[in-house]
């Protein structure tokens, strides 16, 4: 008679079930006073963090790969995680120790991305730390992106490929929003990560009706938005991962701005580089133009710089208003 598997403990049963819910994601289960990661994650941890891998106890028959990191420096790993490009979902126990049967009740609560930060101990303070959707329909294609800790949302429509990149190389969100069956890939002109979603994320249905809710709205046609579909996905798209993964209201997201091409100078990829206009030939940002004016007495104040010398306005008197 053939012997059946040996069974997974509670614990990792628990565990496992919330890792299957987050395959692409390291999980950080909360055990006292660590979060510990196990199996690959550990691994993947280990490496990235150079933290000790070790192996406790077994489970369905194997030794337990694990790894921890205190639950009081958790900020600093998170940091180094995210620059690297990983996203993370935080596990933490919501029931009661002292009444739970069996293991502690335990959820995800928080889910940290590249381009969801907005801890300030995860950011770097005078970037803007940017999310941001593409989706194209056969030679059409359309931009949004979001600055979370500011609620600044925005969208448009390069009239090519070429103008894309000149808008993602500007823009250089920390994580970039794909349909997970477009052949496209823009990875190269970003320094930021690429993260595949659902190809029914992406749908105009979907997308105002989160939009308008979002802004508590009937329709989108304050925003200009009314003859721009392809803008509308991908603003929806944005805001469907953001509330999927900050699992909370955003109040402070009010609106959405379309950008016109005639508002601003478009300047392609290798006039910007060569240009130096927020970071030098060498990678050094001291040196380029931004780090050279940037005499502003707060972090918020060299953002505002940085987005004003990437994107020239064409009015004026529109210029002239910032002084």
């Amino acid at each position: 008679m053939t012997q059946a598997p040996p069974k997974h403990t509670p614990v990792m049963q628990q565990y496992l079930r919330i890792k299957a819910e987050h395959p692409d994601r390291l999980v950080f289960y909360r055990m006292g006073d660590f979060y510990e990661l196990f199996y690959d994650d550990a691994e993947k941890a280990a490496r990235l963090l150079d933290i000790t891998l070790t192996q406790r106890g077994k489970s369905g028959g194997a030794p337990i790969p694990m790894a921890g990191v205190p639950y009081h420096a958790a900020e600093s790993y998170l940091a180094k995680l995210v620059r690297l490009g990983e996203s993370v979902a935080i596990c933490e126990q919501i029931g009661d120790p002292a009444s739970s049967k069996g293991p502690v009740e335990r959820k995800v609560v928080r889910i940290v991305t590249p381009g969801t930060v907005s801890d300030e101990a995860l950011m770097e303070e005078r970037r803007d730390n940017l999310l941001a959707a593409l989706y194209r329909s056969g030679e059409q294609l359309a931009l949004a992106w979001l600055d979370l800790t500011g609620g600044r949302f925005h969208a448009t429509e390069p009239e090519d490929e070429q103008a894309l990149r000149a808008e993602l190389q500007r823009l250089q969100p920390a994580e970039l929003l794909l349909p997970e069956n477009l052949a496209f890939d823009p990875s190269s002109w970003i320094d930021g990560g690429i993260t595949r979603r659902p190809e029914w994320h992406f749908d105009l249905d979907l997308a105002e009706r989160l939009l308008c809710g979002q802004f508590d709205v009937r329709d989108l046609g304050g925003f200009g938005l009314e003859d721009h579909p392809l803008a509308v996905i991908a603003a929806g798209a944005l805001l469907e991962y953001l509330q999927e993964t900050q699992q909370a209201a955003l109040p402070h997201i009010t609106g959405i701005r379309l950008e016109r091409r005639d508002e601003a100078l478009v300047i392609d990829a290798a006039t910007r580089r060569n240009l130096e206009l927020d970071q030098a030939v060498s990678g050094r940002t001291e040196h380029s133009l931004a780090g050279l004016l940037d005499r502003c007495a707060t972090a918020m104040g060299s953002r505002l710089l940085r987005r004003w010398i990437n994107r020239p306005l064409r009015d004026r008197a529109a210029v002239e208003a910032r002084h």
